[in-house]
């Protein structure tokens, strides 16, 4: 296998062999509003306390809030806007841990922050690394609404490459 030419590829500024244990990213914010969660809930995670106000007043959360799938998918939004965009993401085998710590509300102001916590060549497929890494989602609160961990693959610049040392 040989080395992939990164002049080949100019969208891409980060290859596998660019990722570090240790490495944390701010990957932005956005604020979701009302129109939001009642859209993405109708579609896909339609019950009362997603769609409507009142139903959810009587609720545990006390107030509309975003069905935690509209949560993963916002966190998505940002990774993908402000990371893997310019990276060479192969996307992910799986989640190992998915937690939503808090609701979302209407008006909140989320910020990601994505953490790299391992990494590795893949075994059978040299032109691909594995980076093991923790999505951390906060409030406007500083609170932290999501909690993920999981592998993504991206493809590397030099293939079958011994990995970078710490």
């Amino acid at each position: 296998m040989t080395a992939i030419d990164p002049a080949s590829n100019p969208h891409i500024r980060i290859w596998w062999e660019d990722l570090a244990v240790g490495d944390s990213r701010d990957l932005g914010s956005l604020t979701v509003t009302e129109e939001e969660i009642v859209a993405f809930a109708r579609q896909y995670d339609p019950q009362p306390f997603h769609l409507d106000p009142e139903a959810a007043r009587h609720s545990v959360f006390g107030a509309l809030c975003a069905s935690g799938w509209h949560t993963c998918a916002l966190a998505m939004r940002l990774m993908v806007t402000n990371f893997l965009h310019e990276s060479s993401s192969l996307g992910s085998p799986g989640l190992e841990s998915l937690k939503w710590l808090k609701p979302v509300f209407p008006g909140d102001e989320l910020r990601l922050r994505h953490t790299i916590v391992d990494k590795r060549p893949m075994g059978k497929r040299p032109d691909v690394g594995l980076v093991r890494t923790v999505w951390a989602l906060f409030n406007q609160h500083g609170e932290q609404v999501l909690h993920m961990e999981g592998w993504g693959m991206f493809r590397r610049r030099e293939p079958g490459a011994p990995p970078q040392s710490p």
